[in-house]
């Protein structure tokens, strides 16, 4: 839970005399949707924090601040089966996502038992992994948990559609890169990731 953003907009929004619903109205959500987001429950998405800081006021950047500093410590997967790649992998998304635990696995079956047992917010899966299909591993994760975002990694651009069939949230061309890391962050279900940039 994040009370942190939780307590803060709870407070914007009454120091602007805003009723949840009144809230809900100016940013065409519910007002249950304001509920889950002031008890922490929720938080909203990366599109979504720029119409709440216009709303209330405040810097976008502030919000992205308070969002990133969740009580919650995210879990991030990366699935790929060249040791030399999830090694460098890993090394990248830790140094993009400081805040989270990033764990690798080189067994799609590794990765469904860690998933069962930790909420995973980010999984990078490779599409090819030997015997294995990426795209079979990333509908089985979101089985698991519909809120995890699967980004696919693979050297053959070529499989781009066959990952926009899946509800993966991107795709990334081997190597992984920083740039490329954070690009797809910008798409995510949950942005406090990226450490200051779901309904």
């Amino acid at each position: 839970m994040n009370m942190l953003f939780a307590e803060t907009l709870r407070k914007l929004r009454t120091d602007k005399g805003l009723t949840q619903k009144l809230l809900g109205k100016q940013l065409f959500v519910n007002h249950s949707t304001i509920a889950r987001w002031e008890s922490g429950e929720r938080l909203p998405n990366a599109a979504m924090i720029p119409r709440i800081a216009k709303c209330l006021d405040i810097d976008a950047s502030r919000l992205y601040q308070l969002a990133a500093e969740s009580d919650e410590i995210p879990n991030i997967i990366m699935v790929d089966d060249n040791e030399v790649i999830l090694s460098h992998g890993v090394t990248v998304l830790g140094e993009v996502i400081p805040n989270a635990a990033i764990t690798g696995f080189i067994w799609p079956t590794e990765a469904i038992e860690y998933a069962k047992s930790n909420r995973v917010t980010l999984a990078v899966l490779d599409i090819e992994l030997g015997t294995a299909s990426g795209l079979d591993l990333c509908r089985t994760l979101r089985e698991i948990n519909s809120s995890t975002s699967i980004v696919f990694l693979t050297a053959y651009p070529d499989y781009a559609l066959d990952a926009w069939n899946t509800e993966a949230i991107g795709f990334m061309v081997k190597p992984m890169t920083p740039e490329g890391v954070r690009e797809q962050l910008k798409k995510l279900r949950n942005p406090y990731l990226t450490g200051g940039s779901d309904t």
